[in-house]
């Protein structure tokens, strides 16, 4: 196929792909009969593992390449995309960043670009971000939905045994099949697994509820001195990860004080409570409708700046309690923090996208 026969120089596909589906394979393919270059950015990249992000984005970029040829693997550039939740404009920037970085050039001229996805209201969405380029729209393969994937992956070890052994073959591609039958052999695979499990324990106690549940929740950004307080979680779900102070709040309880009682009472943290009002900088909603796997939860996150000192304030361990610790700025990583909590920090202390990202 000559370059004078194809359409655009170049088409971007964005996508989560958890996992990559044949839905996204037949957008994939007809991307490469219409341009000569086809660039697929995978969100949601360098996030911990959940049961809405199971799997890395080099697992996501090897089960992508697996299922094409040599050939057409030298004409798709596959490139990670961290998310902004609560800014659109930063996720724009990096989009624009990455496409401008790798869009080659046709014959000296300014590359023609487009977006392509599958027609379900998502192009136009992304048509209305991306205004200089154009957007392509391909049929929806009917009946094949990531979620749907995921939850019959993780509703527990017998569905996704009769899954993969009666159904996946109509929604995977064989290499991908075979990929995730492998991972849910892993202690990865089983910890997801065992997560499921505490949401469908969720699910069950609210089932009564005359409307689906909404829950309230605090957290603290409290930063000194180039550091920021953390949490390494005890139990599922996202054991072992860091986590912004924080909890549900009391019935007969406003929200800031919620805040300093988990600081006080869980925390421990050695700073009087009228220094920490004096410290308060500012205080925002975050309302994201996929935050956390409780299902709609809403964080109301109170930022605290405190004076920088030589030593940081002290930390008095609560028995059984989370463990907490000052980690600097410098050592964050999006994927060891737990939900949105990255997202949270970034948005008060204005990180920059590619923060900490390789």
């Amino acid at each position: 196929m000559s370059d004078n026969s194809l359409d655009f120089d170049c088409l971007v596909f964005i996508g989560r792909f958890q996992p990559p589906h044949l839905g996204h394979l037949a957008v994939i393919h007809d991307a490469l009969k219409r341009a000569r270059q086809v660039i697929v950015l995978i969100g949601s990249a360098w996030q911990a593992r959940s049961l809405r992000n199971p799997w890395r984005f080099e697992e996501r970029r090897d089960m992508l390449r697996s299922c094409f040829d040599d050939t057409d693997n030298q004409r798709l550039e596959i490139e990670p995309l961290l998310d902004a939740l609560y800014n659109d404009d930063v996720w724009v920037r990096d989009v624009q960043r990455k496409v401008r970085d790798i869009a080659r050039p046709s014959q000296g001229k300014l590359p023609r670009i487009g977006l392509i996805g599958a027609s379900r209201g998502q192009s136009s969405y992304y048509l209305s971000l991306f205004p200089q380029w154009e957007s392509v729209s391909v049929p929806l393969v009917d009946g094949i939905s990531a979620s749907q994937i995921r939850e019959r992956l993780f509703h527990s070890s017998a569905s996704a045994a009769d899954y993969l052994a009666t159904g996946a073959e109509h929604d995977l591609p064989p290499k991908v099949h075979q990929t995730l039958e492998a991972f849910h052999r892993t202690s990865a695979g089983r910890q997801l697994l065992e997560e499921q499990d505490l949401v469908e324990q969720y699910r069950r106690a609210w089932a009564q509820a005359p409307y689906p549940p909404i829950f309230v929740t605090v957290n603290a950004v409290v930063v000194q001195s180039g550091h920021v307080l953390l949490v390494k979680r005890r139990a599922a779900p996202g054991k072992g990860l860091l986590a912004l102070p924080g909890g549900f709040i009391n019935p007969h309880e406003r929200l800031l004080d919620a805040c300093l009682r988990e600081l006080r009472e869980r925390i421990r943290l050695k700073v009087p409570e009228p220094v920490l009002k004096g410290s308060l900088r500012e205080r925002r909603l975050f309302d994201e409708p996929h935050r956390s796997w409780r299902g709609r939860s809403l964080a109301e996150a109170f930022y605290f700046a405190l004076r920088p000192e030589q030593q940081l304030p002290r930390l008095k361990p609560v028995k059984g309690g989370d463990t907490a610790q000052w980690v600097a700025l410098a050592d964050l990583e999006p994927e060891t923090l737990f939900e949105d909590h990255f997202f949270i920090i970034q948005n008060f202390l204005g990180l920059p996208a590619g923060w900490a990202t390789p």
